[in-house]
This record gives C-alpha cells, sequence and structure tokens, in this order.
C-alpha cells in the first residue's frame, strides 16, 4: 500500500560538519523509532563505525555524537513522497529537502547518497540549489545483500578524505 510520509526527523549536523550523507527517505522502522536507519539488518552504522574507527552505536544519541565527532551530517533528499514501505523504486511525488539548512551553517566539501535512488533525487532536485555533485555509494539496507560489509567498509571509505581534510 502507498502512503504521503512526511519526513519528521531533523537533520544532524553542525558548523564542524563537512560530509554530508543523505538517504531518501526513512524507512517505516525508522519512522517507528524516530531515527536514521533504524531497521535492526540495516547496514549503516555498523559501517560508518568500522570506516571511523568506532564501535557501532546503538541509541540515537551515540549514533549522532559520533557522527558530529567525525564532522558528518546525516539528512534525507525527500521533505515528503508517496511510497510503498520502505520500497524507493514505489516513490512518486517526491518533495525535496531544503539542503540550505545545512549548507548554510556548514563547510560541507562533499556530498554522498546511501544508494542510486537518492543520488537520482539530488541530481533532479537539488543539485542545483546547492552547486555541489553527489557521490551515490551503495545502499546499506538489507534488501541489498549482494554488497559484503567489506565492500560496503570500501566503498564508505572515501568519505575520509573530506574529513580529513584532503578532498578539498
Amino acid at each position: 500500500m502507498t502512503e504521503r510520509v512526511e519526513h519528521r526527523f531533523s537533520p544532524v549536523f553542525d558548523r564542524n560538519s563537512r560530509v554530508l550523507i543523505l538517504g531518501t527517505m526513512p524507512s517505516p522502522r525508522s519512522r517507528e523509532q524516530g531515527f536514521y536507519y533504524g531497521h535492526p539488518r540495516n547496514r549503516f552504522w555498523p559501517v560508518i563505525a568500522s570506516v571511523l574507527g568506532e564501535d557501532p552505536p546503538i541509541t540515537a544519541e551515540e549514533k549522532k555524537d559520533m557522527l558530529l565527532k567525525h564532522g558528518i551530517a546525516l539528512w534525507d533528499v525527500l521533505a515528503s513522497c508517496e511510497i510503498r514501505g520502505a520500497d524507493d523504486s514505489s516513490i512518486r511525488n517526491p518533495v525535496p529537502n531544503d539542503l540550505r539548512v545545512i549548507l548554510d551553517q556548514a563547510d560541507i566539501r562533499a556530498v554522498f547518497a546511501t544508494g542510486t535512488k537518492a543520488a537520482a533525487l539530488y541530481r533532479r532536485f537539488c543539485r542545483e540549489q546547492t552547486g555541489m555533485e553527489v557521490t551515490a555509494l551503495p545502499s546499506t539496507s538489507p534488501a541489498n545483500c549482494r554488497i559484503s560489509p567489506d565492500e560496503l567498509k570500501k566503498e564508505y571509505s572515501r568519505i575520509l578524505p573530506y574529513l580529513n581534510g584532503n578532498g578539498r
């Protein structure tokens, strides 16, 4: 069943954020929990923690703290859309978030998307506004199990040069 979903989470960022990671829209499980990548089998948090040399965070507060400590901003491309469950391919009538909320306050050096749909939506709705290209990373969704944890870590490690000041 397709439903109209409104994004209800605040973006995670502060003035020290250097990398912006964007998903499409929170999944039903994430909306239920009130925070990003809430499905227990989603590999986002273990992968990011591994890339950053941290233990995987458990609580939403630990997750926010880890991102901010390392200069990572996290949000979604869409403010609302019609979607069937967590199926990004079912997205209809998307309305983008205003990324200036973050870009006006932080020196974002690179934008990454957690999947091809998020990257495509960014290119369609946000690139002109931001003037920044997006790098598509593989989805960490449990539905994308063909990508191994090692491959995910390698791909997500592409954020590191921008965090360390070498990317720009």
